[in-house]
């Protein structure tokens, strides 16, 4: 059994709408009112209970005098009891998540203590986990949200959850428009008919979103390029609007439509191409980029952001399994673009502004990121080098030369080991400085 997420706009009527907007905003009051109970046990040095069925069990024995209007008239029963609970279990991951960083015992960047949502800030969104929520038999374009109702949707959901069994259905607003993610679980089925495109490498660039070993080159789109003078004009517009007028507020959704419409794009062209691959190729060979570290070169933050290589990674790791193809990560220390492609030699220095790779040993003239590409296909085709101490093996101790690093298989349907084009290639001749290095390697044995 695999998990699925399947997501579809949808068209609530202005009455759902607002019934909508009551739910997150249900969820939202649910996760403040926790927040304050848990902050006032530890002001008393009270050690407080925030689990999740803890912190539900206190809301349920609390609801009717927090959840009420001013006159005293409790409104928590005009939503559903999932857009509570929806807050209630944020609150519950937020807590566990500061005190697992406090601890030590979680990996990533420190996580604060969780905060107040505001109501002009807090992301509109809350989920259904139990009820009848989900499809509609004989309405394929519509789904049913308890306390809602019936919702229309712009396209044919039952087709594409198809046979699978709906777990979960979270409800968003992104940029004026709602949407539902379902979380669908189906059958594990066996690849039948698996990609025959061989084996390529992929380097990916700023120039070119992507450049293969086959010479295939995917251009980058450059969403946020194209749309920049539009957004630019937008936010000035934002600027001058003052503070908590009705003209700010449109003006803020002007510009949220055009993030959204730039995200959307880059998100298209990029399933686009990680579709094609996965279909195309049986063997895919990528480099394990360190985008954090990218983003921090402030000349090239913006274009690496805009390319979005972790969302590519992303999308090829799950396609290749779907697909029966294979992933190979290779390592990111891995000199991919200084190493030439015909002897192996690797330069001491290449600036970014080279875009034509030339190899000072043997003479080999070529585009610096098909270079890369190639470079990257041998790597990751490569056999097996990783020795137990998960060190590298150099390539025949030959000076000069680039060594064939441990390589990181994602996993996939498809089994077998991977087919090495060194074995399917002529052998590489050493270069002018690796010949000098060897003669004078063997006039000191004979010494």
């Amino acid at each position: 059994m695999v998990l699925e997420a399947v997501k579809v706009a949808l068209d609530p009527s202005p009455v759902q709408e607002r019934l909508l907007l009551s739910h997150a905003g249900a969820a939202r009051f649910a996760f403040n009112a926790g927040l304050a109970h848990v902050k006032d046990a530890l002001d008393a040095g009270v050690k407080p209970e925030w689990s999740f069925y803890s912190l539900r069990k206190w809301w349920n024995s609390s609801k009717d005098t927090l959840a009420v209007d001013a006159d005293g008239t409790p409104w928590w029963a005009e939503n559903s009891k999932e857009a509570a609970n929806t807050g209630l279990r944020s609150l519950a991951a937020a807590l566990s998540n500061w005190s697992k960083s406090r601890r030590g015992e979680r990996r990533g960047r420190k996580v604060g203590f969780p905060k107040f949502k505001a109501k002009s800030k807090a992301a509109l969104r809350f989920a259904y986990t139990t009820g009848a929520f989900g499809l509609i038999q004989g309405d394929p374009k519509a789904l049913r949200l308890p306390k809602v109702g019936r919702v229309h949707c712009l396209e044919n959901v039952a087709e594409r959850v198809g046979d699978a069994r709906v777990l979960r259905m979270a409800v968003s607003r992104r940029a004026g428009r709602w949407y539902a993610s379902l979380t669908v679980e189906r059958d594990d089925k066996p690849v039948t008919k698996p990609p025959q495109g061989g084996v390529v490498g992929i380097d990916l660039g700023i120039k070119t979103l992507a450049t293969l070993s086959d010479g295939t080159v995917i251009e980058n789109p450059r969403c946020l390029a194209a749309s920049e003078r539009r957004l630019k004009k937008a936010q000035k517009a934002l600027s001058r609007k003052t503070m908590g007028s009705n003209r700010r507020a449109k003006a803020r959704a002007k510009v949220a439509r055009i993030h959204a419409r730039v995200a959307n794009q880059r998100i298209d062209a990029i399933h686009k191409a990680t579709t094609w691959l996965a279909g195309t190729y049986s063997h895919i060979s990528i480099e394990d980029l360190n985008t954090a570290g990218m983003v921090k070169n402030h000349h090239l933050a913006k274009a690496v952001s805009d390319a979005a290589f972790g969302e590519f990674r992303r999308q090829l790791e799950y396609k290749t399994a779907r697909n029966g193809a294979a992933l190979h990560v290779v390592d990111r220390w891995y000199p991919s673009s200084k190493t030439c492609s015909k002897c192996g030699a690797v330069k001491a220095k290449l600036s970014l502004s080279e875009r034509v790779f030339h190899c000072d040993g043997c003479g080999l003239v070529m585009d610096r990121d098909l270079n890369a590409a190639i470079n990257i296909r041998v790597a990751g085709s490569a056999p097996e080098t990783q020795n137990a101490h998960g060190e590298t093996r150099s390539r025949g101790n030959q000076h000069g030369c680039a060594t064939q690093v441990p390589l990181k298989c994602e996993p996939s349907g498809r089994g077998g080991n991977v087919v090495s084009d060194l074995e399917r290639e002529p052998a590489r001749t050493p270069c002018k400085l690796q010949q000098s290095s060897l003669q004078r390697a063997k006039k000191g044995d004979q010494k």
